[in-house]
């Protein structure tokens, strides 16, 4: 006769359901297993796991190999995510400087920047799920743009922040849900873990791009960053490689010009290169880095105007117009004879040029007084 027990079950049937239930966790487990490994494996290859990015990020580390980094070493921090510094933090500047330029503030950015170390660990991918490409991994088919646009930071960044603006209230969403907006990921929580890795990249770089990044203004606000510092303001000392404090793409400029001039202000702090072609010059390779004209030729073909590669060529672009009516996106050539100048900058407002003056120096900002200009043309209508 069998025993029974005070919870009204034999122990016999006890044991059977005891054999069952130990035999259903296991399978439950083994099912859970499974589809774990099934989800991480449909995972796209361009959307990266997560390392480093939460509660262990380090604002002050954060800060010391940016500095490191954009000084041309790599220090002796490491800071976690960061798992490529020197290429990870050329283009979060690129970021940063292009939000900034746009009138962006800093939550902006720090959604750029997550969105970015979300999708492509902050490299520049000409690969990615399908056709997506760069920082963002943007899709051609999509109607981002083109491949080569694409694969331009400045564009990308153009654009990622040109979608976020048309969010309406996108200030006051969190930014997970903010860059799914623009996104449309199929991973939309993948966003917040790398918030708080991009805070500390914002607040690390954007102090040294000038208080124009770490405060910017929107277009065609008034005070100092508005239509009269673009007259001729007296910016003081301008560091090389830096954005000169209350400056501002003139918001009246055409379009191409302020692209063309976006563009240029992001390659701020690179070196020179006699040569280059200026069309990776964050990047390693001295070759893709930039000389005075291929910065001029390359600023406009990011703006869709095609111009000559050589000082010489240039010279001959456009219209010519005289000094006294310089215009944003001009170019001013110097140096050697009018005829056959040997150096070109662009005119950008306020009495300011941009210019990748010589070898030994960084694409820098600089002002026109005091400067022989030899001839002026403008390429733009």
């Amino acid at each position: 006769m069998t025993k029974t027990t005070k919870r009204g079950l034999t122990t016999g049937a006890g044991l059977i359901v005891l054999v069952l239930v130990v035999v259903s966790a296991i399978a439950a487990h083994v099912t859970g297993m499974a589809q774990a490994e099934a989800q991480t494996a449909a995972r796209p290859s361009c959307t990266p796991i997560a390392s480093g990015t939460g509660d262990d990020v380090d604002p002050a580390q954060v800060a010391q190999q940016v500095r490191a980094v954009l000084a041309g070493t790599t220090g002796d921090v490491k800071v976690a995510g960061l798992t490529n510094p020197a290429e990870q933090i050329a283009n979060a500047k690129v970021v940063v400087a292009t939000g900034a330029q746009l009138g962006v503030p800093a939550r902006g950015q720090v959604i750029a920047l997550a969105t970015a170390l979300a999708e492509s660990d902050l490299r520049n991918l000409d690969h990615g799920d399908r056709d997506s490409l760069g920082l963002f991994q943007q899709r051609p088919s999509q109607g981002w743009g083109s491949r080569e646009q694409i694969l331009d930071p400045v564009y990308a960044s153009t654009k990622f922040y040109k979608a976020l603006q048309s969010v309406e209230g996108w200030e006051q969403m969190p930014v997970t849900v903010a860059a799914q907006k623009v996104q449309k990921s199929a991973y939309p929580d993948a966003y917040a873990e790398f918030e708080k890795l991009a805070t500390a990249l914002q607040q690390a770089i954007a102090p040294l791009l000038g208080s124009a990044a770490a405060a910017p203004a929107p277009i065609g606000s008034t005070g100092r960053a508005g239509c009269a510092a673009q007259a001729g303001t007296d910016y003081g000392t301008i560091p090389p490689g830096t954005l000169p404090a209350g400056y501002q793409i003139p918001p009246t400029a055409p379009p191409a010009v302020q692209q063309a001039i976006r563009w240029s202000l992001g390659q701020l702090g690179t070196p020179y290169q006699w040569g280059g072609s200026c069309t990776s010059p964050h990047g390693s390779d001295p070759q893709g880095r930039c000389d005075c004209s291929s910065l001029m030729q390359r600023a406009y073909g990011v703006a869709g105007i095609q111009l000559t590669r050589t000082t010489y060529t240039q010279i001959d672009e456009g219209r010519p117009v005289p000094l006294s009516a310089v215009q944003p996106g001009d170019l001013l050539f110097s140096e050697g004879s009018a005829a056959q100048p040997e150096h070109v900058a662009m005119a950008i407002g306020g009495g300011l040029l941009v210019q990748a003056p010589r070898p030994g120096r960084v694409v820098e900002v600089a002002t026109i007084q005091g400067r022989t200009i030899l001839a002026v043309r403008r390429v733009v209508p």
